[in-house]
C-alpha cells in the first residue's frame, strides 16, 4: 500500500520490489500481496476511479550486498551487473531505464499508509527529539532470546539487549553491541544507556542502518570480529573502485596481521590511514562505510588492538579466537 501510495503521490505507473533471491519466502509473500492488491482494485487501471494507472512487479537480486546502494540496484533490475554509479544525476533525475524514479527502503514505504490512517501528529509522538516513531530491528548473537524487535526510536540499548532479548547467557557478560551490520560499528556494554536515535547511535560511533543488532560478550575479540568483517566487505566488493577494491583487500592483510599477534606500531598507523582513505574516496556506501566499525573498536577497544603489537623483546601477544 505504501509502495503504491508513493506511485500515486508522484505520477509513476510502475513499482518494483526488488528482493534478494535467497528470501524466496519473501518474495511468495509480496506477490501473494500484489495479486490481493489487484483482486480488490487496488492495481491495474483506474485505480479506485481516479484515473490512476500503476502495476507492481517483482525483481530478484542474485544476493550482491552492493546492491543495496540505490544506483547498483537499478543496474541490477535493469540486467546490468550490480555496481554503482557516480551521482549527480541522482535516480530522481534519471534512474531505472532513464527515467525520474523515487526509490526508498520497504520499511520507509511501510510507514507511509499508517501515517496517513492516523495522521502525522500520532506518529510524531513516538520516538525521540528528531528520530521519530518507532524502528524494526533483528537482535542476534549472544543474548538468551534472538528475535526481531519493534521499539519507539528513544529506547535504550540496554532496553532491548536485557529487557526484551534477556541479556546475556549464562555465566557470561556482554562486551558491546554492533549496530548497522558490516557498516556500522561496535558500542561497548558501558554505553547501553544510550537512548536509540539517529544522532546519538551515530555520537557513539556507529549507526542505526537498516537495523542489525549483534551482540558480543567477553569471549569475542574485536580483531577477530573486524577481520570478518573485513573478508565480507571484500567478497561483495564490487571492484569498480580502487579505493574499495585495493583498500578492503590491505586492511583484510593488515588484520590477518594484527590476529596472528605479528603485528607491529606501524601496521595500525597504516591501518587508520587505509581507512580513512577509503571513507573520503570510495565510490559508493559499501566502500565509504566498510572502515566504520574499525574506527570504532579503535576508539572504544584500543587495548585489544595493543594486545596485538608486538612486545619489544619479540614475544607475541596472544589474541583470543
Amino acid at each position: 500500500e505504501g509502495l503504491i501510495l508513493a506511485g500515486y503521490a508522484v505520477g509513476a505507473a510502475t513499482g518494483f520490489f526488488y528482493v534478494r533471491a535467497e528470501y524466496p519466502l519473501a518474495a511468495d509473500r509480496i506477490r501473494k500481496a500484489i495479486e490481493d492488491a489487484r483482486a480488490n482494485g487496488f492495481l491495474g487501471r483506474n485505480i479506485l476511479g481516479r484515473g490512476f494507472d500503476m502495476e507492481v512487479l517483482v525483481r530478484l537480486g542474485a544476493g550482491a550486498y552492493v546492491c543495496g546502494e540505490e544506483t547498483a540496484l537499478i543496474a541490477s533490475i535493469e540486467g546490468k551487473r550490480g555496481s554503482p554509479q557516480p551521482r549527480p544525476p541522482y535516480p530522481s533525475e534519471r534512474g531505472l531505464y532513464g527515467m525520474p524514479t523515487c526509490i526508498n527502503n520497504v520499511e520507509t514505504l511501510a510507514t507511509v499508509r499508517a501515517i496517513l490512517e492516523r495522521g502525522a501528529e500520532w506518529y510524531s509522538a513516538q520516538g525521540h527529539e528528531s528520530s521519530r516513531g518507532t524502528k524494526v530491528f533483528s537482535v542476534t548473537g549472544k543474548v538468551k532470546y534472538p528475535r526481531l524487535v519493534e521499539v519507539p526510536f528513544g529506547t535504550t540499548l540496554e532496553e532491548v539487549v536485557s529487557g526484551l532479548c534477556g541479556g546475556p547467557r549464562p555465566g557470561k557478560k556482554l562486551k558491546g553491541v554492533l549496530t548497522g551490520g558490516p557498516s556500522g560499528g561496535v558500542i561497548p556494554a558501558a554505553l547501553f544507556g544510550t537512548p536509540i536515535a539517529y544522532e546519538t547511535i551515530r555520537s557513539a560511533g556507529s549507526m542505526i542502518g537498516s537495523g542489525g543488532m549483534m551482540a558480543v560478550d567477553e569471549d569475542d575479540s574485536m580483531v577477530n570480529l573486524m577481520r570478518f568483517y573485513l573478508n565480507f566487505n571484500v567478497d561483495e566488493s564490487c571492484g569498480k573502485c580502487a579505493s574499495c577494491r585495493i583498500g578492503g583487500f590491505q586492511l583484510r592483510g593488515l588484520f590477518e596481521t594484527l590476529a596472528a599477534g605479528r603485528a607491529e606500531r606501524k601496521h595500525l598507523e597504516q591501518i587508520k590511514t587505509i581507512a580513512h582513505t577509503m571513507q573520503k574516496t570510495s565510490l559508493c556506501g559499501l566502500g565509504q562505510a566498510a572502515p566504520s566499525p574499525i574506527f570504532s573498536t579503535l576508539r572504544h577497544f584500543s587495548h585489544e588492538y595493543e594486545a596485538c603489537i608486538q612486545s619489544p623483546a619479540g614475544t607475541e601477544s596472544e589474541v583470543k579466537p
